[in-house]
């Protein structure tokens, strides 16, 4: 089992992006991965939330907890002055 403060590392480092955009590369189980751009909305205790802009001007919130970058279901890359950060 993961470390609270291994979990907490995550959470903090993910903190100082909220309001940028970032990349989310999720594993959906049977070969499938979804790639989509979107912002870092907000960071709670136990998930964050990115808000992705869809088709047809709609607006969908995705969310995940840090344990899904622990077990590295969930990769995010945050695009900030062309660098890419890659939160793990």
């Amino acid at each position: 089992m993961a470390d609270r403060n291994t979990l907490n590392e995550i959470r903090k480092n993910i903190e100082g992006f909220v309001g940028q955009k970032v990349t989310l590369k999720a594993n959906k189980g049977r070969k499938r991965t979804m790639i989509r751009e979107g912002i870092l909305e907000n960071t709670y205790p136990s998930i964050f939330v990115v808000k992705i802009n869809g088709d047809y001007n709609s607006v969908r919130r995705v969310s995940y907890s840090y344990s899904d970058i622990l077990t590295e279901a969930v990769e995010i890359t945050i695009g900030a002055d062309n660098q890419q950060i890659k939160v793990s």
